[in-house]
C-alpha cells in the first residue's frame, strides 16, 4: 500500500461535506477548503511516527485544523488507540482511519481542537504521597530492573523481611512497634511479594521465598542524591 492510496476515498469524503480538495499543494499532501472556513489539511501517513506528529504540528501554522489520516488496517493504532487520540488532542491534531478498499470509507476518529487537560488531584495525591514517603533515592530515573522498583511500599516491605531475618518469627504487633510502622500486620498479611508466611496467631516469620530473594535487596538502597 502506499499513501497516494489514501487519497482518492478521503477526496470522495471530503467532497460529500462540500469541501474543494486538492492533493499536493505547498508540501500539504491534502488541502480542502469550504467557504467561508479557514482551510482544512491532511497529512496521509501509512504508520504514526514521530516525524508525522512533527509534520502535522508544523501545518498548524497555515491551518487551523490539521488531520493524519492513517489506513485502517494500521495494527498498531487498534492496541494504542486511547493513547494515541490522547496525545493528538493534546497537540491540537485530529485522527482520521481510511479503508482504500471499494467503495472506501473514512472514520473520523477525533477532530482537531483546543486541548484543556483535566487534572487528577487523586492521581497527583498519590504521585506527592509516594514521593515524600521514599527514602532516599534509591532509582536511577529512566532505569527499570528486573527485581523492579523501589518503591516506598517495597522499603517497608523489605524493613520487615530484614527484622524477621534477624529476630525469626515474631508477633506483628511487635514488628510494627519495633519499626514504628502501623501497617506492619497488613504488609505481612497482604504478602504482595511472597515474603512471608503465617506461623501462628498474629506471628509471621519469613517465607522459603523471602528468604531466597532477601539477599538480592540486602545491601543498602543506592542513593543518588547528594549528601
Amino acid at each position: 500500500m502506499k499513501e497516494s492510496d489514501l487519497y482518492l476515498p478521503l477526496k470522495g469524503f471530503l467532497e460529500n461535506e462540500g469541501y474543494r480538495v486538492k492533493g499536493e499543494v505547498q508540501k500539504c499532501d491534502v488541502v480542502a477548503v469550504r467557504a467561508p472556513e479557514t482551510p482544512l489539511v491532511v497529512e496521509l501517513k501509512l504508520t504514526l511516527n514521530l516525524d508525522v506528529l512533527l509534520q502535522a504540528v508544523e501545518r498548524l501554522a497555515v491551518a487551523d485544523r490539521v488531520y493524519i489520516g492513517v489506513p485502517k488496517s494500521y495494527k498498531a493504532l487498534s492496541k494504542k488507540r486511547k493513547r494515541v487520540v490522547k496525545l493528538l488532542r493534546m497537540l491540537g491534531l485530529g485522527l482520521l482511519v481510511i479503508d482504500p478498499a471499494p467503495p472506501g470509507r473514512v472514520e473520523v476518529l477525533l477532530d482537531p481542537g483546543p486541548y484543556q487537560p483535566r487534572p487528577s488531584k487523586r492521581k497527583r495525591q498519590r504521585l506527592l504521597n509516594e514521593f515524600e514517603r521514599r527514602e532516599g533515592d534509591p532509582n536511577l530515573g529512566g532505569t527499570a530492573t528486573r527485581k523492579g522498583i523501589m518503591t516506598s511500599y517495597r522499603q517497608r516491605a523489605l524493613a520487615i523481611a530484614r527484622f524477621l531475618e534477624a529476630s525469626g518469627p515474631t508477633r506483628a504487633a511487635l514488628v510494627a512497634k519495633q519499626l514504628q510502622d502501623p501497617k506492619v500486620r497488613d504488609i505481612m498479611y497482604r504478602n504482595v511479594y511472597g515474603w512471608f508466611e503465617r506461623r501462628g496467631k498474629g506471628v509471621y516469620g519469613l517465607s522459603p521465598r523471602g528468604k531466597a530473594e532477601l539477599p538480592a535487596w540486602q545491601k543498602p538502597e543506592n542513593r543518588h542524591d547528594e549528601t
